[in-house]
């Protein structure tokens, strides 16, 4: 298999566990996420690949973009960019395999959206989610405003989205958007456990059943992501988006002007 840059493969049985390696925050940006979709593909096409587990080094699973640095995912300049990660986000969620999250620490905006990709999170206590898009004066992206109301329901998914809100492990699994809580020092072995019991089954069937379940996810996906990007685009040549990029990178609240 390839070696990618910022993640690992490990075997585990049937079970391939996908690391992001990009420690100790593991930021967001297309080349994880183009790296993460190309691995996904490889591993369809391994025999030996029953399911996936997703795990990330260092204390966040994945922070979001990296708005201290300058970065601005949503520039109308690098629209490109922005149209390429969306395209890589399908690719994830085309994904043939079965996949467990073990989420052990942050899971912000884009991160948010990378969580939601599996199709069960272990979580620990100490793991913490927010969509904090409406902070940073933006719509959110990567399909969470489709996704997230299916996992959580829509009333919930409304409060996370309108108010950037974060919520803590141990809540994540009392709204269902964790299916397993667990102690930081077994969460991933708990995910490969899970994981290695959906490896047992019958391939085939697995893979038409889950087939079943997902019906019409990717291409409603396609236009909701679509959607999403058309609004970001306007979004970001606010002032309020540029004040907003400001203050989560300041770790304050934005002075917004409505502008």
């Amino acid at each position: 298999m390839t070696n990618y840059q910022d993640i690992g493969v490990d075997w585990h049985g049937k079970v391939a566990l996908v690391e992001i390696q990009r420690p100790p925050l593991n930021f967001f940006d297309n080349a994880l996420i183009e790296q993460i979709a190309d691995c996904f593909e490889a591993l369809e096409q391994d025999d030996r690949c029953a399911a996936i587990v997703l795990a990330a080094q260092g204390k966040a699973f994945c922070a979001g973009a990296d708005f201290s640095s300058g970065s601005d995912l949503f520039n109308p300049n690098s629209a490109d960019s922005a149209i390429t990660l969306y395209k890589n986000a399908i690719r994830l969620f085309q994904c043939k395999r079965p996949i467990v999250g073990a989420i052990q620490g942050a899971a912000i905006g884009g991160g948010l959206g990378l969580a939601l990709v599996p199709d069960f999170r272990v979580v620990a206590p100490e793991a913490r989610f927010a969509a904090n898009f409406v902070r940073l004066g933006i719509h959110p992206g990567f399909g969470i405003s489709y996704v997230l109301p299916r996992i959580i329901g829509q009333q919930k998914a409304n409060l996370l989205l309108l108010t950037g809100r974060r919520i803590n492990g141990e809540q994540a699994y009392e709204w269902g958007l964790a299916d397993q809580l667990s102690d930081l020092a077994s969460l991933r072995a708990d995910a490969i456990a899970l994981a290695s019991e959906i490896a047992e089954c019958a391939p085939l069937a697995l893979e038409s059943t889950r087939a079943t379940l997902r019906a019409g996810l990717v291409a409603a996906l396609k236009n909701h992501v679509e959607h999403e990007f058309a609004e970001q685009v306007s979004l970001a040549k606010t002032d309020d988006h540029a004040e907003g990029t400001r203050a989560v990178g300041e770790r304050r609240l934005g002075n917004f002007t409505r502008s």
